[in-house]
């Protein structure tokens, strides 16, 4: 089997890119993923993107994305700055796109270029902090929310902020972030009781009222160089525990979004950021 594709990154997390016909073709990827994200032996990438028809109405294409270890995962707001530039690479409109995801409808808009490549502003939808929404299990049954909430791993308690950006978030503010609480505890923090599907961890240390540093431990994958949704989950949990103001950059370590929103729990977050085309070929 030979199949033509795209690689593609946002600030350094990166995607094979493919266009596929049918919802069938996409499976059929999935089940070669971990080949193609394998870094010695395929392509190498932390995770596969493949662009199909609309299966909605509003819709102009619908995105399934693949964790390098073969999970679907619901949305990833690099992912889908990267599915835009493949669409602008390959000759498609991408003024305005709406892509449906497993997350609902994004709607992504061109920006402008620069030598970073295209750059696209991203309506991610409003951040979800109902325990069931994330999901994440409550610590009374009662809790409308899992706000600086303890969670033990290991040998550490933290406080830990749940938030769903059609992904499952746990947010964690700390004043340094070193590999020891992000390869060490990260892992172990998605391991515990209270997330039944799994969690990326955000680690945070915050800079000022609208600059934060984070690191990301995401499920599927492990530690990667951004997270589109995480950083717009730590900017509404920021927001939340009166951390942050309502416009944010936030530096990862693969480069910097731009993050911005106003607080009010029904409104959309929205993400502004680079993608590029690196290389195409054949495997």
């Amino acid at each position: 089997m030979s199949i033509k594709f795209t690689k593609a990154e946002g600030l350094s997390n990166d995607f094979v890119m493919l266009d596929c016909e049918s919802a069938a073709q996409s499976d059929e990827i999935k089940s070669k993923t971990h080949l193609l994200c394998d870094r010695r032996r395929g392509i190498g990438a932390d995770g596969v993107i493949c662009v199909l028809p609309p299966s909605k109405d509003g819709s102009d294409y619908r995105m399934r994305i693949f964790n390098a270890d073969g999970s679907e995962a619901e949305m990833c707001g690099n992912g889908v700055r990267c599915f835009g530039e493949y669409l602008r690479a390959t000759g498609r409109n991408v003024e305005k796109v709406r892509i449906d995801t497993l997350a609902g409808l994004i709607e992504l808009e061109f920006a402008g270029a620069d030598e970073r490549g295209g750059q696209y502003r991203v309506n991610m939808g409003p951040p979800r902090f109902s325990p069931a929404d994330i999901p994440v299990i409550p610590v009374d049954l009662n809790d409308a929310d899992f706000v600086m909430k303890e969670v033990t791993a290991l040998d550490r308690t933290f406080l830990v902020t749940a938030v769903s950006m059609g992904n499952p978030h746990a947010v964690i503010f700390n004043d340094e972030l070193d590999d020891e609480l992000v390869l060490g505890y990260g892992p172990a923090i998605q391991k515990t009781a209270f997330f039944p599907k799994g969690v990326n961890v955000e680690f945070v240390k915050v800079l000022s009222s609208n600059e934060v540093k984070m690191r990301v431990y995401e499920r599927g994958c492990g530690e990667t160089q951004a997270c589109g949704t995480g950083a717009c989950a730590v900017v509404a949990a920021g927001i939340v525990n009166g951390k942050l103001e309502h416009d944010v950059t936030v530096h990862l370590l693969g480069g910097d979004l731009n993050i911005s929103w106003d607080g009010y729990w029904e409104h959309p977050i929205y993400m502004t950021g680079p993608a590029r085309v690196v290389f195409n070929g054949t495997i």
